[in-house]
């Protein structure tokens, strides 16, 4: 007789909840770190790893972008696991998970299951009340959205994804890998988070505190104090922050944060900033109608002749100037003044700086 050795005991076992027009990528990546952890090569069998997609009704559940996932798990035999994560995607003030469901989330965390918010999950969290007192990671693309539904809080909008005991959040597209490595590293080790990444062609697995990618720049930073100084700076777009308050935030001098831009990026974090906010303000210019006065201020300029001032010295050109020259005929061609001119890094002064110095 054929004795069949038994099957390791699985060692991560991870159940997901999809809300309404979930976002796809953050899920598969997540799950597909799993899949490759699980087994050896790329075979797919949940050996060391399990994971089921929960759901009330079990419907088909359509992502952001059409693509559906069908539920393979009733809630009520969801049997035993070790994480419960929560995957949104489209922002609404609208439910995207049933009563039962968030009922359900309130349950597993109560019971001392860590909960995990990928990409806008959070925001499912912290409606649902699980993340008071803890901090949590939202995008830097929706950290607004955050504030402005949350007021009370403040979110981590400089790292890739937040663990805080056992609320585990994370800002969303790769950054959802590198969420799942961290737990497949904790639980099998970490030839298995390295060998799935590696698999899904991601050379290297990154920590929480490795900054978010954010709004391009002219020249790509690579320092990460800079990294995640420029996310500060993206995130407090209307009300700019001092040079000041950003190194201390960061836990750094003044004079270190101004080397490090200069080093990285061959600007000061007074010009980066402006360059940010001249080019959130053209962004608006060209997909808006707003008044010019209210782009000024969103942007954190003083006013309109402020604006208008400042886009003249920086690039040649006036608001009304730069919006009818985008509504013209030569729409497919650059507009005067787009491109951000290469500029040697200013040299540093002891002036201290106001949010609307220039």
């Amino acid at each position: 007789m054929t004795v069949t050795a038994p099957l390791p005991r699985k060692r991560l076992r991870v159940a997901f909840l999809l809300a309404d027009q979930f976002t796809l990528s953050a899920f598969a990546n997540f799950v597909d770190v799993l899949r490759l952890a699980a087994d050896e090569a790329d075979k797919s069998r949940p050996i060391l790893c399990d994971w089921t997609v929960l759901s009330d009704s079990m419907d088909a559940i359509r992502s952001s972008c059409g693509v559906r996932v069908q539920p393979d798990t009733r809630l009520r035999h969801a049997g035993a696991f070790d994480y419960l994560v929560v995957v949104g995607g489209l922002i609404s003030d609208r439910s995207v998970l049933s009563n039962e469901m968030l009922g359900f989330i309130r349950g597993a965390a109560e019971s001392g299951i860590p909960v995990v918010g990928l990409c806008t999950g959070v925001f499912i969290l912290q409606r649902a009340g699980l993340l008071k007192g803890y901090r949590c990671c939202v995008s830097w693309f929706h950290h607004q959205d955050f504030l402005d539904r949350f007021d009370s809080e403040m979110p981590v909008s400089d790292q890739i994804f937040v663990v805080d005991r056992d609320r585990l959040t994370c800002s969303g597209g790769h950054g959802a890998a590198h969420l799942a490595a961290f737990l497949v590293q904790r639980h099998i080790g970490q030839s298995a988070a390295i060998k799935s990444l590696n698999i899904m062609m991601i050379e290297d697995a990154l920590s929480g505190e490795r900054a978010q990618p954010g709004q391009l720049l002219e020249r790509k930073a690579n320092d990460e104090l800079v990294k995640r100084a420029v996310l500060r700076m993206q995130q407090n777009i209307e009300m700019p922050k001092s040079i000041q308050e950003l190194a201390r935030e960061l836990g750094v001098a003044r004079r270190t944060l101004e080397r490090r831009f200069l080093a990285d990026l061959k600007k000061s974090p007074l010009k980066i900033y402006l360059d940010l906010r001249i080019e959130r303000a053209l962004q608006r210019l060209r997909h808006s109608d707003s008044p010019i006065t209210e782009i000024a201020l969103a942007c954190g300029f003083c006013d309109a002749p402020h604006f208008a001032r400042m886009l003249k010295a920086e690039r040649g050109v006036t608001p009304a100037e730069y919006r009818k020259a985008q509504a013209s005929h030569h729409e497919d061609q650059p507009a005067v003044g787009v491109l951000i001119p290469q500029q040697d890094g200013a040299a540093l002064t002891d002036k201290e700086d106001t949010p609307f110095e220039t």
